[in-house]
This record gives structure tokens, sequence and C-alpha cells, in this order.
């Protein structure tokens, strides 16, 4: 079977929904253009962009995943979905009533519908900002790449659908054998005319355990990964090395 590039995702906002796409144009050594954009510093998160800001107010460079709301705390938020729609994000979740804001100048409404997924015991959501860089987990341009048929083998291992959703990858790829790119490290990947060369798998954090239906833990993924492969990782990252736009169904080849 000749491998394709089955899903293209991208999260306009870090841990916060995200959508589907038919193509994009990657450049070299950059990240997926809007993904991870923006995201919405915590009360802690805040005494570490102090001294990272420029006069507005917005971070200058790349801050840690710890400074933000994320899924490994709150669970729900795997259950936000949406993305751009005619310049505003309109975003759902089973619990909440759905939200349509201009994250430019409403980023406060985002706060407080938020505020209720959020546990009260971890430090308090803030703002919504927008990125220097994008605010992936890694300050490294990197594009995340999994795999179709190693979900599908994981599926079988743990008995039941996973889905795409809670992994939060860029670029899904159906055609390879499971788990093959576990061994593409160094290698050179070309999706349609675009090069990218594997830099790393993708070590997992319990943020994955949490369906995206609805916003609960239904498998302790971690310790599954650990207890079937002997490791936690799932996916693999790679850096853009020769640019250009890619679509689904291209043909992927390494």
């Amino acid at each position: 079977m000749t491998a394709r590039l089955a899903l293209i995702r991208r999260h306009p906002i870090k841990s916060v929904g995200g959508e589907g796409l038919d193509a994009v144009t990657l450049s070299p050594a950059r990240r997926l253009p809007g993904d991870r954009e923006w995201a919405i510093l915590t009360e802690a998160g805040e005494r570490l962009a102090l001294d990272r800001q420029d006069g507005d107010g917005q971070p200058d460079r790349w801050l840690p995943k710890s400074c933000f709301l994320r899924g490994v705390l709150a669970p729900g938020l795997q259950a936000v979905t949406g993305g751009w729609d005619d310049g505003r994000l309109v975003l759902r979740h089973p619990d909440r009533p759905d939200l349509t804001i201009d994250p430019e100048t409403e980023g406060p409404r985002l706060v407080d519908w938020l505020a209720p997924i959020w546990p009260a015991e971890a430090p308090a959501p803030t703002r919504l900002v927008r990125g220097a860089g994008l605010w992936t987990d890694q300050k490294w341009p990197w594009v995340s790449i999994l795999s179709l048929d190693s979900l599908a083998e994981l599926e079988g291992r743990v008995g039941h659908p996973l889905g795409t959703h809670r992994w939060r990858g860029n670029l899904w790829v159906q055609g390879w054998d499971a788990h093959a790119e576990r061994d593409m490290i160094g290698r050179i990947l070309r999706i349609g005319q675009v090069e990218l060369r594997v830099t790393e798998p993708i070590g997992r954090c319990q943020a994955t355990s949490a369906d995206t239906e609805t916003g609960r833990r239904d498998i302790d993924m971690v310790a599954a990964l650990g207890r079937h492969y002997g490791h936690t990782d799932f996916g693999i990252f790679a850096e853009v090395v020769t640019g250009g736009t890619i679509r689904l169904q291209d043909q992927v080849s390494a």
C-alpha cells in the first residue's frame, strides 16, 4: 500500500480545539503555520512571562508548556473542538455553550468560558496571548507526524477506539507498517515535493488519556504505552528542509 497523507490538523490555541485542513504550505525550519499560535497563560505562567514580553505585554520569546493551560491538568480541555470560521474562532465543548471570538480583542471571553473546565486547585487562567514563535511544547520549529496504522495497532491492543484528536498531531500518514516511523529518525520524508528530516520520537503525557468526546479519562495512556511497547512514545517530530504546499492524499515516501 502506498503511504498517503491522510489528515492535516492545526490547533490555533494551545490545548484548546483543533481543525482539519485540506492543504497547507510549509516553510523550511518553520512550524506548521497557525498551529499553537495562541495560548492561555496561568497565574504561574505570568511570573515567568513578566521579563519575557514586549511593550504591549505580549511574550516576545518562547515559553515552556508549564506556563499555560494544558490538558494534562484538565482533561476536559481535550473535549474542546473547533477552529477558524470566517475570521473568528468558533469553539465547542459538550458541557459549555458554543463560543465565537476574535482572539485579538476577546481573549477574556475565552478565559471565562474555560474557567469551569479548569480545576480550581490549579493556577488560574489569566489571559490569551499570541506567540512570538508558536506555542508548541518544544522550542524547536518542528512538525509532528503520526501514523494511522500505528494508531489502529494500538487500539487493537487496548481494546477500544482512541481516535486521532487526543494526540494533537499535525500530519497523519496512512500506509506505513505499524510503528515503522520509529525507525525513521534521521531520515528524510517526502510528502509531495516537501522534504522533512525526522528528528526524534514524541514522548507522551497524561493529556492523551482523555476521551476527546467527553473530556474524561478513559485510559492511562502512559501506562498502556509502557506496558505494550516498553516506552511512552507515539509519533515523530520532523523539521521542514524543503518547503512547499502539501495536500491530502499526497504520496509519502521515506
